[in-house]
């Protein structure tokens, strides 16, 4: 598994733990570091991630709900919500990172951590983002 991918695994665990607790991010990191030793790695990009989504939440969720139809983020799934904010901030933020990479990357997470419909529905939502990112969905 390659570091950015392992990265955005972490970063998923992270800010489901962010939305479930309410820590504070800079705690939930270091709460996170603490426990799992041997990541250093993914590290870097890990917590820019987690960082960004934090950092940008508002435009990110505000961006989510219009592109997603007759769905609100508290009626969303922890997991599928974090995958969402994780996507959201790489399509926006990360212009190193190809919108069909980021795409990918959130769909096989969400059959990896989210319910047997988590693909679909994340897949559904960011194909919006991504054709409207500069313009209303």
């Amino acid at each position: 598994m390659g570091n950015r991918r392992k990265s955005r695994e972490l970063a998923l665990q992270i800010l489901y733990q962010i939305d479930v607790s309410r820590d504070n991010v800079r705690d939930a990191l270091d709460l996170f570091w603490q426990n799992f030793k041997g990541l250093e790695m993914a590290m870097e990009f890990t917590e820019k991630l987690v960082e960004g989504v934090s950092n940008n939440k508002k435009e990110i969720d505000r961006l989510i709900e219009e592109c997603s139809e007759n769905w609100r983020l508290k009626r969303m799934s922890k997991v599928d919500r974090s995958i969402l904010r994780l996507a959201s901030f790489e399509l926006l933020y990360c212009n190193d990172v190809p919108a069909k990479v980021t795409l990918n990357e959130a769909i096989d997470l969400g059959k990896k951590f989210g319910s047997e419909k988590s693909g679909s529905f994340i897949n559904g939502i960011l194909d919006r983002i991504s054709a409207g990112i500069g313009k209303d969905c």
